[in-house]
């Protein structure tokens, strides 16, 4: 027996297609029943790698006394908030005002016409902790709707004009920028600076999240050098050694929930793997020991796990998974399943399961180094970190770093080929436009940075796809799941592919890919720009009409779209010398300056926007074929400047021929020139003749 859901293609809402409950997708018809029946609307929104959402499914949502309590007072609607973005900011700013907090799954009560008047978050199935079981909830809500209805309205409208003046208006602040004022920066990393951990790295206590967006801001301060460079840097390296960081499998898991990166909630999202390793990349040209070979490690994780078959990225592994049953072998060697999934079982250990992987001797090395024990570090069995400097592990142990390092990774290597017999956790196979984005981005700056052409093969592979794959008629869409492309593109869909291929020209002078950048720089100015409110809406000028007109400005899991669109902007603007692109992300910023200002650990990828449009820019203009400068282009992407563009190619190409950069070069074939502002050195002739230039401007240069 299945709800409506079964005919949707989102994984999240197929987990729900068995539910007693009668879900609908979110609709007209929906609303269309709610109006005629004259019932509330129960809207449920969470995504498929969401631990809560899970618990909450099993104990309300598949209970039949609770499912017939919600179907006979209300029009039940499930949303995956990946897949509607736009549902989910509006309902959950609801909630947070109504009760001062958020999160998934999300459980918003609305009028038949969409307006939300009650919400919360996980309810639990008895009243515990001091908050009402889920079936009270129920009653209580359906009670005043029938009861106190005009009390109801009255409610909702006045949280509807509250939510229309918080998409509209800017955060109260100095609403000064300029270019040439870097207040701002020293401002926010010195208030960043007051929340940071100086022994774990992070921001504030538990529970402790990556924030990769605001990570990468810091990287880009001090040229190298800071207060802000320090707290980047130190943070990534805590997390490196962290039980956050999957040490034999790759990649990052979603937060940590204390405040030293030890447990994770275990869930892994593309969208952290793909701007942590971004922010890995931009530490390692710093200088940063070992991150540039964590940041591999987390883009291997990616082409293997996540990497469709078409060369797109899915979107996440789940947390839970069916557990083996004490982790003790039995006698046919065979272990014992649970019916019920568990959070992280995937990923721990006993000392005896690493015995008998490994066998005594490189199990007990193994042990000591990633801290496996008889007790466990985590409910009787232990996540793999390093809590000990690794230099001190080969002091310790009598031997050379590198052979420490050969031994530790054969082991991690055999315990991943072991780990892959167990129950893995659900993958989300969806594309979602947005963070494929940030992947095709991640990996082509990693690619010529880190001498990985594979990563920039990878990410060319996955832009074509997804140009052939989501835009349709002029349009882009955001989803690509089960076969089926559906909903139309957002502003952030917009602004991270846009930026993905503004990259990948960098990466390969290809001029295809600065033209695709241009088009989704054009298509967001057309379809979410404001020219008189001076803002960008989340949600296009003719997309669905919601209670209000989404707009976020500060940073959540993701960038903001407003902030991608700024950052695309003022960059097209740099390579293209458009300026009314650049006027135009110039006005976000100076409309937003009070959110950098109140907010600034939220506010990171708008910094970066700033930052990017107030601060001397390096150019490197390459003249030549394309395939035909790959060394000396490479030793442009090793240089760590904060705010570098690279532009050229082949100077026969219309497109490069009208670049500004180079005008009056197009004769000068194979060679590179290097400007700081308006002031240009002599051109380099090879590789070594860069570096040298490159050096004398100022940063930091990677010698290999």
């Amino acid at each position: 027996m299945t709800n409506r859901l079964a005919q949707e293609t989102s994984p999240y809402l197929l987990q729900h297609a068995g539910n007693p409950v009668e879900w609908h997708p979110w609709g007209d018809e929906a609303l269309a029943i709610a109006e005629e029946t004259d019932r509330p609307i129960l809207l449920s929104i969470g995504y498929s790698a969401c631990h809560w959402c899970h618990v909450m499914e099993r104990e309300s949502f598949e209970d039949p006394e609770t499912a017939r309590l919600m179907n006979r007072a209300f029009v039940n609607v499930k949303v995956d908030r990946e897949e509607r973005p736009d549902l989910d900011s509006v309902y959950m700013k609801a909630v947070q005002s109504m009760t001062g907090q958020g999160g998934w799954p999300l459980t918003a009560f609305l009028t038949p016409q969409g307006v939300p008047f009650h919400g919360g978050t996980y309810y639990p199935p008895e009243p515990r902790y001091g908050m009402p079981s889920f079936r009270q909830v129920l009653m209580a809500v359906s009670g005043a709707w029938n009861s106190n209805r005009d009390d109801v309205l009255r409610a909702g409208g006045r949280l509807r004009e509250a939510l229309a003046r918080s998409t509209g208006e800017p955060h109260p602040g100095s609403g000064r920028f300029s270019a040439d004022d870097e207040r701002l920066f020293g401002h926010a990393v010195s208030a960043v600076g007051r929340s940071f951990d100086p022994v774990h790295g992070g921001f504030g206590g538990a529970p402790k999240f990556p924030q990769p967006v605001l990570l990468e801001f810091l990287l880009r301060t001090g040229n190298g050098k800071g207060l802000g460079v320090s707290m980047g840097v130190h943070t990534l390296s805590r997390m490196a050694a962290g039980g956050i960081r999957d040490h034999a499998g790759g990649g990052f898991h979603r937060y940590s929930v204390d405040a030293h990166w030890l447990v994770p909630h275990f869930e892994k999202m593309l969208y952290d793997n793909a701007l942590l390793a971004g922010a890995l990349v931009r530490a390692h040209l710093l200088g940063a020991p070992g991150l540039g070979r964590v940041a591999e490690e987390t883009l291997d994780y990616v082409l293997e796990d996540l990497t469709s078959p078409d060369g797109a990225f899915y979107s996440a592994r789940d947390a839970d998974s069916l557990p083996f049953g004490d982790g003790a072998a039995g006698s046919d060697g065979t272990r014992r399943l649970k019916a019920v999934p568990e959070e992280g079982a995937f990923y721990l250990w006993t000392p005896g399961e690493v015995r008998d992987v490994l066998g005594r001797d490189a199990a007990s090395l193994l042990c000591r180094a990633y801290d496996v024990s008889e007790p466990g570090n985590f409910e009787g069995r232990n996540i793999l970190h390093l809590p000990h400097d690794l230099d001190a592990v080969a002091r310790q142990e009598g031997m050379a770093r590198d052979d420490l390092d050969r031994a530790l990774g054969d082991g991690l290597a055999a315990l991943k080929a072991r780990r892959s017999d167990r129950p893995a956790p659900f993958r989300d196979e969806k594309v979602l436009a947005c963070w494929n984005g940030f992947a095709v981005r991640a990996l082509a700056e990693a690619g010529p940075a880190l001498g990985r052409p594979e990563y920039t093969a990878a990410a060319l592979r996955a832009a074509e796809f997804l140009l052939d794959a989501l835009r349709r008629k002029d349009r882009l869409f955001r989803v690509l799941s089960a076969g089926r492309v559906h909903v139309e593109a957002f502003l952030d869909d917009h602004g991270a592919l846009g930026n993905a291929f503004l990259s990948l020209y960098e990466a390969t002078l290809d001029p295809r890919w600065l033209r695709e950048a241009e088009w989704m720089g054009d298509a967001m100015v057309e379809r979410f720009w404001s020219a008189r409110d001076g803002l960008f809406h989340d949600s296009p000028e003719d997309g669905e009409r919601l209670v209000v007109r989404p707009r976020d400005i500060l940073d959540n899991a993701t960038p903001s779209g407003n902030s991608l669109a700024a950052e695309l902007l003022v960059r097209l603007g740099a390579v293209t010398g458009d300026k009314e692109r650049e006027r135009v992300a110039e006005r976000v910023v100076a409309r937003e300056v009070g959110a950098m200002e109140r907010y600034p650990q939220a506010a990171g990828r708008l910094l970066t926007a700033a930052f990017v449009a107030a601060t001397p820019r390096l150019e490197v203009v390459l003249a030549d074929v394309p395939g035909r400068v790959g060394e000396m282009l490479a030793v442009a992407h090793r240089h760590s400047h904060p705010n570098r563009v690279i532009a050229g190619g082949d100077p026969d190409d219309p497109v490069v021929a009208a670049l500004p950069a180079m005008q009056g070069r197009r004769k000068q074939v194979g060679r590179a020139f290097v400007c700081v502002g308006a002031t240009c050195q002599e051109p380099a002739d090879s590789p070594e003749a860069l570096s040298d230039r490159l050096k004398q401007a100022g940063g930091v240069m990677l010698s290999s």
